[in-house]
């Protein structure tokens, strides 16, 4: 089985994931990939930037494929993005570990379908707390700062500035 991912560009969400039964080539599951996208969230991707197995791939119209070895009619935009594209590899490899898509206990290719599909969510689902947390850890720093005397404030603000990982115990102490 092969999960295909796609994944906002600059947030990262995930905005498609597919199982496909038995091991297709890359570039045979982009068209199927980019289909579900526009039917999910209404709207055809203009830019898409992949691995170097896609290339040569059949899109929908309208859609532009970018990949590494581009080298003709690149502006600095463009090539920053398609330097960004890389940014996936990390949700890949947490939709394996953390989402446990490595492993499938559910049966059959609707069990693989399903279980890519809960994989994408409980990614998406990680991203949302974590902004959320960062939320709430601003708002506990403010807090903090309208009641008390400076030193706690500068251990909030450090805090604060910790909370980009997710698993912080702290953190956890302080929103508890």
């Amino acid at each position: 089985m092969k999960v295909s991912i796609a994944t906002t560009h600059k947030e990262g969400l995930v905005v498609g994931i597919r199982s496909m039964p038995g091991s297709p080539y890359d570039g045979h599951t982009l068209y199927e990939t980019l289909e579900q996208v526009a039917i999910l969230t209404d709207h055809q991707p203009k830019e898409v930037f992949v691995d170097f197995g896609y290339r040569g791939a059949d899109v929908q119209a309208g859609t532009k494929v970018y990949h590494h070895k581009l080298k003709r009619d690149i502006t600095g935009r463009l090539r920053r993005d398609i330097r960004r594209r890389s940014a996936i590899e990390p949700a890949i490899g947490h939709t394996n570990n953390d989402g446990r898509l490595r492993r499938n206990w559910l049966k059959g290719t609707d069990g693989d379908a399903f279980n890519a599909l809960l994989c994408g969510c409980g990614h998406n689902l990680r991203m949302i707390l974590r902004k959320l947390r960062l939320f709430f850890a601003f708002i506990a720093a403010w807090l903090a700062s309208l009641h008390s005397t400076p030193a706690p404030v500068a251990a909030l603000a450090r805090l604060v500035d910790d909370a980009h990982d997710y698993d912080h115990p702290q953190l956890w102490l302080c929103l508890g």
